[in-house]
């Protein structure tokens, strides 16, 4: 599903204009965005978290020049889904072969 579909779903279910939709989308992301680029996580009960992540520092190979690089700690931002969520995800959704 693409941002374009989301926001033609939730104007047709809410009756609101696909403009204003968009926008407390947008809004809605910007938030979330915003907040982790402060350093915090966001919680949302029932649906699942966007957290910060922290990538240990390694050591990787550059291929095409045969050499380790050093590949520093950082951050990244990730996805964990609430339990029931992914319950319902397991049961419902077929595995693809």
């Amino acid at each position: 599903m693409t941002k374009a579909e989301l926001v033609t779903i939730i104007s047709g279910k809410l009756g609101t204009e696909k403009n204003e939709t968009q926008k407390i989308i947008e809004a809605f992301m910007q938030e979330i965005r915003g907040a982790m680029l402060e350093g915090d996580n966001v919680y949302l009960r029932g649906f699942g978290s966007f957290i910060i992540k922290t990538r240990a520092a390694k050591t990787g190979r550059n291929i095409s020049k045969n050499t380790a690089i050093d590949i520093p700690a950082h951050n990244i931002p990730a996805f964990k889904p609430a339990k029931s969520f992914s319950d319902k995800v397991k049961a419902k959704v077929p595995v693809k072969k």
